[in-house]
């Protein structure tokens, strides 16, 4: 099977999560097609200022995977700037925030995925 861009299903979320500004969501995978492992494979776009604020990921797992820009990262209470083909791992009951802190856009990968 093959995705075309032009098939992906696009979201916009406005202060995700508490955080700043719009973030753009572009589901790579279904949950069907994640054969309901996980709920998200998907390529967000964060622009400047733009942020996901935190939150705890209770009976799954999320994983980040940084394309371009430069991120601000919150691993549980510790703040870690990221730089593309950085990847970041948040297991069940771990917590984390992310923010575009440079001046181009931020993209990255997420995966999250059942426990």
């Amino acid at each position: 099977m093959i995705k075309r861009k032009s098939s992906y299903e696009t979201k916009i979320n406005e202060n995700m999560r508490g955080g700043e500004g719009l973030v753009k969501i572009e589901s790579l995978l279904s949950p069907d097609e994640l054969n309901d492992k996980g709920r998200l494979f998907a390529k967000i776009t964060l622009e400047p200022g733009t942020s996901i604020g935190s939150h705890v990921h209770e009976g799954e797992m999320e994983s980040y995977h940084i394309i371009s820009g430069i991120a601000e990262y919150d691993d549980n209470g510790e703040t870690i700037t990221l730089y593309p083909g950085d990847t970041t791992h948040t297991p069940v009951g771990g917590g984390h925030a992310i923010k575009n802190a440079g001046s181009e856009t931020l993209e990255f990968i997420a995966l999250i995925l059942f426990e």
